[in-house]
C-alpha cells in the first residue's frame, strides 16, 4: 500500500479521542484527525515523529490524518486503523498470506454469524473446494521489547467477532483471526491478559474449536506499508 505525499510533524498530544496536535518544523501547531479508538498505549510518546496525509475532500473540518508514528528507538507504529483491512486484503491476494491462498474471490464486509456482524473478509470459490472463509482482521501496536499484545484495551466489540468467528466454525466454514502487527518491533504476539482476561480466554477457546490464528507483522516507510511475514503467536 502506496503513500502520497506525506507530510511530518511532531507528536504533542491526543485529545477528544480523534484529534491530535502536531508541532511543524516551522513551529506552527496543526490539527490532525486521529483514525483510532482504541488506548493507542504506549504510542502517545511526546515529540515522536508524526507522519500524515492530507484529503482533498473540502468537506472535511481537518483535512490531514495521522497515519504513523516513529519513535526514539526508530521502531514505527501505523495507527490508522483504517488501514489494517485493506492490506490484509492486499496481501492476500500478492500471496503474502499462505494459509489463504487459493480463494478467487474476496468480498468485504459481509453478514455472517448470528449477532448482527459484518466479517471484514469473506474468501469464497477455492481452487481445492476448501469451504468458504471468513476472516475477522485486528491491528496490533501494544508493544512491550519484541512482544506484541492485544487487546489495548476492554473492547466488547472484539468479542462479539471472536463468538461469531465460532459459530461459523461450528457450522463447517473456515474461521480465521488476523492480526495485523503494525508496530515493525514486534517479532511475536500474545493475548493481553492483564488488559483483557475475558478476551484472552475466549481466545484461547476459539482456538480450540478450531478458528485460525494468523499474525503478520508490516514494514513501514514514508512512501509504503506493507505485510511481509508471519510471526509466532503464543496463546498463553
Amino acid at each position: 500500500m502506496r503513500f502520497e505525499g506525506l507530510q511530518e510533524g511532531r507528536f504533542i498530544r491526543r485529545y477528544k479521542r480523534f484529534m491530535v496536535d502536531l508541532e511543524l518544523s516551522d513551529g506552527q501547531v496543526l490539527t490532525v484527525h486521529c483514525p483510532n479508538t482504541g488506548a493507542m498505549t504506549g504510542c502517545l510518546q511526546p515529540g515522536a515523529k508524526a507522519f500524515f496525509s492530507t484529503s482533498e475532500n473540502q468537506a472535511r473540518k481537518y483535512p490531514h490524518t495521522l497515519e504513523w508514528l516513529e519513535f526514539e528507538n526508530g521502531s514505527r507504529a501505523c495507527i490508522n486503523t483504517q488501514r489494517p483491512n485493506a492490506l490484509v486484503e492486499e496481501a492476500i491476494r500478492n500471496g503474502v498470506i499462505d494459509e489463504l491462498e487459493g480463494y478467487a474471490c474476496i468480498k468485504r464486509e459481509q453478514r455472517y454469524g448470528e449477532e448482527g456482524s459484518r466479517v471484514d473478509l469473506l474468501l469464497t470459490r477455492h481452487d481445492n473446494d476448501q469451504p468458504d472463509c471468513y476472516v475477522e482482521v485486528k491491528n496490533v501496536t501494544l508493544c512491550e521489547g519484541d512482544l506484541g499484545l492485544f487487546p489495548d484495551a476492554v473492547s466488547i466489540r472484539a468479542l462479539k467477532h471472536l463468538r461469531e468467528l465460532q459459530w461459523e466454525r461450528q457450522r463447517g466454514a473456515r474461521a480465521v483471526l488476523v492480526f495485523c502487527v503494525n508496530h515493525t518491533a514486534i517479532r511475536r504476539l500474545s493475548p493481553a491478559r492483564k488488559v483483557a482476561l475475558d478476551y484472552s480466554e475466549l481466545l484461547g477457546v476459539a482456538a480450540e474449536s478450531g478458528v485460525e490464528i494468523l499474525a503478520y507483522r508490516t514494514e513501514i516507510n514514508r512512501h509504503e506499508i506493507r505485510l511481509v511475514e508471519r510471526i509466532p503467536f503464543i496463546c498463553v
